[in-house]
């Protein structure tokens, strides 16, 4: 039976448990899935052969292009047994939809009960959620089933509006608040401007969402720094995806997103599919344990992260992973450097007077890849461009192009045809 305690079960314990669950899942896909079935045959394996960990590189990857070209042919349910349709939000081009079944649904609310318990939850905390539960978005329903598991309270203020966001602070007192780590500084300003004393009200912990709060040596990063600089608040980063049904969320050691190893098999490869070397760059790729509706086998998320094998001081066995560094397809060559858009992110969210931002990549005539900075900012000059275009110079050894942008401007390219959450990157290559 799943348990949070699982994590600190010895490493051999944990390994037997997932080759255990792997195998339930191979037989289960070569009666139920579709496309499995195809590959499977295609590539002439017989699913008595897989039965280790070490047997997955044995399995063809699962591409990103798959799934959304063959969506349905994933689902290993009827659509009677289909409980919620949730979608993912099209980072990488056209959102797939992801069907789950009730026990797929507590699934999700047992994930997150361990997240929120990594992070020190208890039911004696109130959750104050930022974030949209509407949309098809999973991380909203999760994060609201999760608390609910967890026993403790909840107010779903939604996002935006830090207005509204202090007033439910100041009378409901909250003890936790979930929300994208950006938008925290955004509180943080408009607390500042208002006279609001950060550091009396009862919030005592963030769960930062949708981007990344540490460097890729799990040192802080610049909005981290940006945030606790000003608010005496305990930062968890986390890590997930809709595909994957799962999250990686850092206990009070702050020092990685720990696995949830009977959720998930997770391995990092390189572009030939291969294991990357301890410490090394990696892409997610990952295989669903227990899914019913729509698992996944060797599925590469695109993204990048390193994984950690060390001891975590909270006495957990389990892999851990760094805040995402970039994803394989945004991945820029730009004058002759190598760099990913969070690099960009953290160093703009440093700069205190750019309200807002989005980047913008284009491919140039000679299919080169050119970086276009859309900024908002209040009161523009000619000396805040130039520090602007030095501290991008000294920190990513280039500097983009600079367009100044009105705040309505950015809202228009951050949320286009009605978008659920911003669009910090536009990919027009």
């Amino acid at each position: 039976m799943n348990s949070p305690e699982i994590s600190f079960n010895h490493a051999e314990q944990i390994s037997s448990l997932q080759e255990k669950k792997l195998q339930e899942l191979i037989n289960y896909v070569a009666a139920a899935s579709p496309f499995y079935q195809e590959r499977f045959a295609a590539c002439g394996i017989n699913p008595a052969d897989i039965r280790t960990l070490e047997d997955l590189q044995l399995l063809p990857v699962t591409t990103k292009e798959e799934l959304q070209l063959r969506n349905w042919d994933f689902c290993c349910v009827s659509r009677t047994e289909i409980a919620e349709y949730m979608s993912s939000s099209g980072t990488l081009g056209a959102p797939v939809t992801i069907a789950l079944t009730e026990k797929d649904l507590e699934r999700l609310a047992y994930n997150e009960l361990c997240s929120f318990k990594m992070a020190g939850g208890t039911a004696a905390d109130t959750y104050q959620l930022m974030l949209t539960l509407d949309r098809q978005f999973m991380a909203g329903i999760a994060y609201y089933m999760g608390i609910r598991k967890l026993g403790a309270s909840l107010v779903r203020v939604g996002p935006g509006a830090p207005f509204l966001q202090w007033a439910t602070i100041q009378r409901l007192n909250p003890t936790v608040i979930v929300g994208v780590p950006s938008f925290l500084v955004k509180l943080i300003e408009y607390a500042e401007a208002n006279g609001i004393d950060l550091n009396t009200c009862s919030v005592r912990k963030a769960i930062c969402i949708g981007e990344t709060i540490r460097q890729p040596d799990g040192k802080p990063n610049r909005l981290a720094n940006r945030i606790t600089d000003a608010w005496n608040i305990q930062l968890y980063g986390t890590y997930a995806s809709t595909e994957m049904q799962t999250a990686f969320t850092e206990c009070a050691a702050g020092s990685g997103g720990h696995l949830n190893p009977e959720l998930l098999i997770v391995e990092l490869l390189d572009e030939n599919n291969q294991p990357v070397n301890p410490g090394e760059p990696g892409e997610v790729t990952i295989t669903t344990l227990g899914v019913e509706g729509m698992p996944l086998i060797r599925y590469k998320t695109g993204d990048i992260c390193i994984q950690y094998t060390n001891p975590c001081s909270c006495g957990r066995n389990t892999i851990r992973l760094s805040g995402v560094i970039g994803r394989r397809q945004q991945m820029i060559k730009f004058k002759g450097t190598t760099l990913y858009p969070p690099a960009i992110y953290d160093l703009l969210s440093e700069i205190r007077a750019i309200r807002e931002y989005v980047v913008e990549l284009r491919s140039s005539e000679y299919d080169l890849d050119e970086v276009r900075l859309h900024l908002d900012i209040p009161e523009p000059s000619e000396s805040l461009l130039s520090t602007i275009r030095e501290k991008l110079r000294s920190h990513l050894r280039v500097i983009p192009e600079i367009i100044l942008a009105s705040a309505a401007e950015l809202q228009a390219l951050q949320f286009p045809e009605g978008g659920r959450k911003p669009q910090k990157l536009i990919d027009h290559r």
